[in-house]
């Protein structure tokens, strides 16, 4: 089997070697007979060589599409600076867990001294330590509470000891038991059906609905704080805003569903619904009166517009245009320099660091002398260039041209990023759950992701370690219903 699979490998490889020999002849003779027919027709020369140059990219573009692996990576870093060389590692520090000391100790019989023949003594307080990590197989127990009863001697009285906070009336699994299964779907990404399989082999038989209930049940508790963590993120002066795909299994329509984010600097908040049109980004960002970071995606121009001079203020990402110029650059070197201008200005936004009490306005300085002559420049270098608009920089600037006055909102307020990179991180967590659990069953399965994603990614972003977060915030919500416990409540882990 191994040496057919090897001969087909090489019988394909032979195969696109032939096609790419086949395609290197055609191009040829398109330009020799385009140059014929210029002459002939005496057509722009210029315009002639933008459009074989167009079909040269065409071609390229479908051979690495083939051959060459995806990525939108260039030399440096791609923002203007180049990476620092990583040196050697060690192992890796582990302060967060337990340590336990095993002491070893020579057998009696080795205790004397092979050359005098004398008893060895131990040597105070001196020893060769070695570490190494070891594990400690989780494991699940039946909890029997026994709540003494009293009672008085006239008969009158009888009272019972108070037991923990249930998750379910009557029910017979804990909040840490539905914390760890929400933790392991919705941080972890793994399904129902393999959590149940591994508690099977840890000697817990449960079935997916009966872990569901308990997601189900601990997301009741919990709504009150979604809508409050939703809400603190809308009262950000600025925020970015983004969706993905997220279908609705078995559902008519499942493939237009779509996930929602929306985050500030220190929380995010998701929403799931079955569209992603500018109805849908309404439901989202509701009444948001201040500054939109997003990438190009019309449904927030067409709220923008629906919504008149109330309306929030939108900036678009620098990164979305960023990519469409590395992707044009192998055909167009040219596009290095409009590249090179956009690395200039995150380097500009790194001399003001956060860490310094006058960042803002050092940054708000930075940024109307040295920013505004850089976009100034790259202003100028995209009304300069002449492309076919079909080609991959023609498709660049255009996009980035039709963002011009977004592109440009970062000038005037320190707080506006260059980009939507922190929300896209926060939308991997949702990408990567889609790929293990392929989405929701239910228009509820849907609400209960939004929520756990939304409570679980804020906790990352405060510092606050997610289990001990959802905890904290469904016991007090049982001892006080509707309480609302954000994760900047919560003392960081």
């Amino acid at each position: 089997m191994q040496i057919e699979t090897e001969t087909d490998i090489e019988r394909l490889r032979q195969m696109a070697l032939l096609l790419q020999a086949e395609n290197d002849r055609l191009l040829k003779r398109l330009q020799q007979l385009s140059a014929e027919l210029a002459v002939a027709q005496g057509t722009d020369a210029q315009t002639l060589q933008l459009e074989i140059q167009l079909l040269t990219e065409q071609l390229d573009t479908r051979t690495r599409e083939l051959f060459a692996p995806s990525s939108e990576k260039r030399a440096g870093n791609g923002t203007g600076a180049a990476r620092q060389p990583r040196h050697g590692h060690g192992p890796t520090g582990q302060p967060a867990l337990p340590i336990v000391e095993v002491f070893h100790r020579l057998d009696e019989a080795d205790q004397s001294c092979p050359q005098c023949g004398g008893a060895l003594r131990e040597w105070t307080e001196q020893f060769e330590t070695a570490e190494e990590i070891d594990v400690v197989e989780r494991s699940f127990r039946v909890v029997r509470y026994k709540r003494q009863k009293y009672r008085c001697r006239c008969g009158a009285c009888i009272e019972t000891a108070l037991g923990p906070p249930k998750l379910i009336p009557g029910g017979r699994y804990s909040v840490d038991f539905a914390v760890a299964v929400a933790v392991a779907k919705y941080a972890d990404h793994l399904p129902l059906a393999r959590q149940a399989r591994q508690m099977a082999r840890a000697g817990l038989e449960i079935g997916t609905q009966a872990l569901w209930d308990q997601l189900n049940a601990l997301a009741a508790h919990l709504e009150p704080t979604h809508e409050a963590l939703h809400a603190q993120v809308l009262s950000a002066a600025v925020i970015a805003a983004d969706e993905t795909r997220w279908p609705l299994l078995g559902q008519p329509g499942a493939s237009k569903w779509h996930a929602w984010a929306v985050c500030s600097t220190d929380a995010i908040a998701y929403r799931i619904l079955p569209s992603r049109s500018a109805d849908a980004a309404r439901l989202v960002l509701r009444e948001y009166a201040g500054s939109v970071v997003a990438d190009g995606y019309a449904a927030y121009t067409t709220l923008q517009e629906r919504a008149g001079p109330s309306s929030f203020v939108l900036a678009h990402c620098w990164v979305h245009c960023r990519r469409k110029f590395v992707n044009a650059e192998p055909h167009y070197p040219q596009a290095a320099e409009v590249l090179e201008k956009i690395g200039r200005l995150y380097e500009i936004e790194a001399e003001a660091r956060p860490t310094d009490p006058a960042w803002r306005p050092q940054l708000a300085a930075l940024r109307r002398t040295k920013s505004a002559a850089i976009v100034e420049e790259i202003s100028q270098w995209l009304t300069s260039q002449r492309v076919l608009p079909k080609s991959s920089l023609g498709t660049a600037i255009q996009y980035t041209l039709g963002l011009w006055p977004g592109l440009k909102r970062f000038l005037d307020n320190p707080d506006i990023p260059l980009d939507t990179n922190q929300v896209e991180r926060g939308m991997r967590a949702l990408a990567l759950g889609r790929k293990n659990h392929y989405g929701s069953r239910s228009q509820r399965g849907t609400r209960v992701a939004a929520l756990f994603y939304s409570l679980i990614e804020s906790a990352k972003l405060a510092g606050v370690e997610p289990a001990a977060y959802l905890a904290e915030a469904t016991r007090r919500a049982i001892a006080n219903p509707g309480t609302i416990t954000l994760p900047t409540d919560v003392l960081p882990a």
